[in-house]
């Protein structure tokens, strides 16, 4: 059904419209109705509700709570209430590991006076908060378009059809999206959002940046023997199961309820086609230092999250006309920190006052270039100039030497103000980075035991992970010949194994002789991580929204 045949859509006008619930587009709402409580501001989530498709570690730098309300310690209903009690570092190898004295990091490293929680339960606080300021959120509803003016600036965002047919054609109980116009629009989707990605190509905002740079976290939810539960310990670690070559770590942080959360981050640069990141994180469990912590426990979640890392060099430009990148959209994540919430917090203020200056200036849809000139002087700046270099020298030099040189130049930051790298670059895309098959020795992963290690579909189950089925496919292929006539004989067809959900396999018609392969696309099971999007070797796969409120529904990650 063509779109002049489709009826025209209804336009709602605000003066302000923020893509996405999570923690930087709260801060802005709130924010602004501080600033200007008359203006008007919708805030649209393609979640279920606040919070279903957050998640996060979550050690938190409060920070940001704590400039945007300084009384957040006082409310009865606050979603942080567990203090870093201890922290600690270790490097494993494959049957034992060594803990790294504390005085060893860098200052910034401390976790002193951060909250471990659920991100997803402190973005269900902050809606809270937002409504009661008279900040309209809507649920449910994925941003789908960018909607532009006559001269090419943005004016809002529309919402996607609901009830569309797998074959794209309109279902009983179609629905057409709504236009969400707005004098300007901010964009707080989350590493690799759909819109902010289009937005970066069509101003051209990564002009002069260095490529982004991204991992993807895994993470899992224990409800834990309570003998072996210590509320408030942070545990970070490097080394086995990955090899020297490849970036990532893990992060083990016991909350309250005598539950713990525990993940995995494998940096997406990584060489040989054969890793799986889920595999390392269920054969990471299983190591003899980190398996008696779930003995006697149960998995009660599970979830995973591409992660911005390129830092300071990669941040593209933030604004254009008509709106801006707040949070994760912009990148603004902390590598070794492994931190990012308090700089969505802070970047989605900073955003909020040049819109509210604008708005008093009797502005709209022009550039705001205050919120670009100022975040690389304030504290967003100054916490990721800080670790700039960390990521470069990891992924050339390995991990051992790599993250010894990251130290050194975290502290000769902290003692001296300044580096002796300079600022070091990226080098090449993370989908450039995978070596043939021919040139990596496979590797092979033990099955799961049921107990601490488990297969991806019964993961994906306690994801509570949920699509229309009959509906578009929303993960697009550009060339469907691609996965099986390129990435299956170069590279083995990576997207089965680097996805975290089981949505991409090879099928054939005869599995004995490998014979008549086909590239299925299990798109119900997509938990959003955007994996696929990034890593694939072609860039043939293209993620886009799905219908509103598909996706996980995590509890509280």
């Amino acid at each position: 059904m063509a779109d002049m045949d489709l009826p025209e859509r209804e336009a709602m006008e605000f003066d302000v419209v923020i893509v996405g619930a999570g923690p930087a587009g709260l801060a802005a709402a709130i924010r602004l109705k501080q600033l200007a409580p008359e203006t008007t501001i919708v805030v649209v989530e393609k979640g279920s509700e606040v919070g279903a498709h957050i998640l996060s570690g979550a050690v938190i730098d409060p920070i940001g709570l704590d400039r945007l309300l300084p009384d957040w310690r006082e409310d009865p209903a606050r979603p942080l209430s567990t203090q870093v009690s201890e922290d600690r570092f270790y490097l494993l190898g494959p049957s034992g590991g060594l803990r790294l004295p504390n005085f060893l990091m860098p200052k910034l490293m401390n976790n002193h006076g951060n909250f471990v929680g659920s991100l997803g339960n402190v973005c269900r606080w902050l809606a809270a908060r937002a409504e009661a300021l008279g900040v309209e959120i809507y649920p449910g509803f994925a941003a789908t378009e960018v909607l532009y003016g006559e001269k090419s600036e943005v004016v809002g965002i529309a919402t996607g059809d609901m009830g569309v047919g797998r074959d794209g054609k309109p279902k009983g109980g179609f629905t057409r999206g709504m236009e969400l116009r707005g004098k300007y629009t901010l964009f707080g989707e989350g590493a690799r959002g759909s819109l902010s990605k289009s937005l970066i190509a069509k101003y051209n905002l990564g002009a002069g940046r260095q490529p982004q740079k991204f991992g993807i976290g895994l993470k899992e939810l224990w409800q834990l023997d309570p003998a072996r539960h210590q509320q408030g310990l942070v545990q970070h670690s490097f080394g086995w199961p990955l090899d020297n070559s490849t970036g990532g770590g893990s992060f083990l942080y016991h909350i309250e309820n005598h539950q713990a959360v525990v993940g995995f981050v494998v940096h997406l640069n990584y060489t040989n086609p054969t890793l799986s990141p889920f595999d390392e994180f269920q054969r990471f469990k299983t190591h003899p230092m980190i398996a008696p912590t779930f003995e006697g426990g149960k998995r009660v979640a599970y979830g995973a999250r591409a992660i911005t890392e390129g830092g300071w060099q990669s941040v593209p430009k933030l604004v254009f006309p008509g709106g801006a990148l707040i949070g994760c959209a912009a990148g603004f994540v902390n590598l070794p920190r492994i931190k990012g919430s308090h700089n969505a917090v802070l970047s989605g203020m900073l955003a909020a006052e040049s819109v509210a200056a604008a708005l008093t200036a009797k502005r709209a849809g022009d550039v705001m270039t205050d919120y670009e000139e100022g975040w690389r002087d304030g504290d967003i700046g100054r916490d990721l100039r800080a670790v700039r270099n960390v990521k470069p020298l990891w992924s050339k030099f390995g991990t051992y030497l790599g993250i010894a040189l990251g130290g050194l130049d975290m502290w000769c930051h902290q003692i001296l103000r300044l580096s002796p790298f300079g600022t070091l670059q990226h080098g090449k895309p993370d989908h450039l980075t995978l070596k043939p098959l021919s040139q990596v020795k496979p590797i092979v992963y033990p099955k799961p035991d049921g107990k601490i290690s488990f297969d991806k579909l019964s993961s994906v189950f306690i994801s509570n992970t949920n699509h229309e089925e009959d509906q578009p496919v929303h993960l697009r292929l550009k060339d469907a010949s691609i996965p099986v006539a390129k990435n299956l004989p170069e590279f083995g067809e990576p997207a089965r194994l680097y996805c975290p959900a089981g949505v991409y396999e090879i099928a054939y018609d005869d599995e004995e002789k490998k014979t008549g392969p086909k590239f299925v696309v299990n798109a119900q099971n997509c938990v959003h991580c955007k994996t696929c999007d990034i890593k694939d070797p072609a860039q043939n796969i293209e993620w886009t929204c799905p219908e509103g409120a598909g996706g996980p529904n995590y509890p509280n990650m």
